[in-house]
């Protein structure tokens, strides 16, 4: 069986592995010079940036990946926990340290809020109620048939499905800080979560069941560890090559074209890619679907990212390896993201310091960050161009108050991304950072089916299909690609 996987995101390497373990003939087809997708990895001067996810959680779906082959994941990688998780900063200068040492974090909630100590008690209970039934149960199986979902709607009501993420917390906790901290996790997959199901609210107590890790060397060491055993497996990994075009024996997979020129025959081909990128721009007038134009048409994409990398000449040690970082109007700046599609200069950001965890990721005496801003997708027609430096210099006189004292003059190696890079050199749709968002009427069944609606042999893994974006979501998308294939 001669199987093509499109796209080297983790997803892609991920369905490429499991593939390989079924004994297919497996070929990996990635634009880029270098494999990973998001989590490509830039190195300037020194620097080492990752590109792109450096939460990593669930690191036993990693693992399974080298012992399908019989492999020790500790001679490939060394991912290890962190003590803490977040650091959350407020407007007012009121930090909070997010754990899984549920002393402390009762500790802290008590000196915000006595009374909400309980409700945390009750809701992280709460959610370990959505993690078993929509992690454990769900995350690994085909959504594809109607019949299966209608199954589901019982559970998943009483699970209060319908509600946001940010309602349930709400109904649990009373006060305004905590009920922010406690109900971002939405946006690590790009969801708001004033409008992002709760069944998302799962990732809080994924969390507290595995922690939170970090690779050291960076997430880029995870691919680098995982593109070795892919040749060591006999996988055909060809970079620098672009599909650009699907071609079909009337309804079945045939083949792909690489680069407009060199034609590979295929049983089955996984794109790893942005499934409306392949629909629109490779699959265009091939087969004509009404129901499947319309469902398409009417999703809506996360929002996108504007991400600045940065290496200071200043050690700043007392700076988490991850801090969150919330503006006054929360909300608001979420529904200029998400619903007007303009700019909010009062921003929230995530801010990553690996070398508080690993000095490797920079020059002896320097300091490595980089900082994710959520801002619109391009539906926005912010022309970049002329926007990303204003942004860039918002984010360090932001960061230089609150933060990083005299930023400006300790950054030594900088340069940032924005959702053009994600449009253009990702091919998101929108140059959306998530690719749909994470709504109850765009998951599960409602997202992109993981085995195509139209055409046969073709299969999707990644963010934009079932489970979700995210890490441990695009590597549990191949182990439901495992059991269709």
């Amino acid at each position: 069986m001669k199987s093509i996987v499109i796209g080297s995101g983790f997803g892609g390497i991920a369905a490429a592995l499991r593939l390989k373990a079924k004994n297919h003939d497996v070929t990996l087809i990635e634009k880029q010079k270098d494999l990973g997708g998001r989590a490509r990895v830039f190195k300037k001067n020194g620097f080492t940036f990752d590109g792109g996810p450096t939460v990593i959680t669930a690191p036993y779906l990693i693992n399974e990946l080298f012992e399908l082959f019989g492999k020790d994941p500790k001679d490939y990688i060394n991912i290890i926990p962190l003590n803490t998780w977040y650091r959350f900063v407020f407007e007012d200068g009121i930090k909070f340290d997010y754990s899984g040492n549920e002393y402390e974090m009762k500790n802290q909630i008590e000196k915000i809020n006595k009374e909400d100590v309980k409700g945390y008690e009750n809701l992280v209970k709460f959610t370990k109620k959505i993690f078993d039934k929509g992690f454990l149960e769900l995350s690994d199986v085909p959504f594809d048939k109607p019949l299966f979902m209608m199954k589901q709607l019982p559970a998943l009501i009483n699970l209060k499905s319908y509600k946001s993420v940010y309602s349930l917390v709400s109904s649990y906790i009373k006060d305004e800080k905590l009920r922010r901290l406690l109900s971002m996790h939405p946006l690590l997959v790009g969801g708001n979560p004033y409008t992002t199901t709760s069944i998302y609210g799962l990732i809080l107590y994924l969390e507290k069941k595995w922690g939170i890790h970090y690779s050291m060397g960076g997430t880029g060491n995870i691919i680098k560890g995982l593109e070795k055993l892919m040749l060591e497996e006999k996988i055909e990994v060809l970079k620098s090559s672009e599909v650009t075009d699907i071609n079909f024996n009337q309804n079945k997979i045939k083949s792909v074209t690489i680069n407009k020129e060199k034609e590979l025959s295929a049983d089955n081909v996984v794109c790893n890619a942005d499934p409306p990128a392949i629909y629109e721009k490779l699959l265009v007038n091939k087969r004509v679907n009404t129901f499947f134009n319309w469902k398409k048409n009417r999703m809506d994409y996360s929002m996108g990212l504007f991400v600045y990398y940065f290496g200071t000449k200043k050690v700043y040690d007392e700076i988490e390896h991850h801090t969150i970082k919330f503006g006054n109007k929360y909300k608001e700046h979420l529904e200029d993201i998400f619903d007007k599609k303009k700019l909010n200069d009062d921003i929230s950001y995530y801010l990553h310091r690996p070398s508080a965890t690993d000095k490797s990721m920079a020059p002896e005496g320097h300091d490595c960050f980089y900082v994710l801003v959520p801002v619109p997708n391009n539906q926005s027609g912010i022309n970049w161009s002329v926007e990303g430096e204003k942004v860039k210099n918002l984010v360090i006189d932001k960061m230089e108050k609150s933060l990083l004292p005299n930023l400006r003059k300790n950054i030594v190696e900088d340069f940032y991304l924005t959702p053009d890079y994600f449009e253009k050199e990702l091919n998101t749709k929108y140059g959306s950072g998530f690719s749909i968002q994470p709504k109850f009427s765009q998951s599960a069944y409602f997202r992109f089916h993981n085995k195509s609606e139209i055409y046969d042999g073709l299969y999707f893994v990644g963010a934009g299909t079932h489970p979700g974006a995210g890490v441990p979501g695009v590597l549990s998308s191949a182990k439901v690609l495992d059991k269709i294939i």
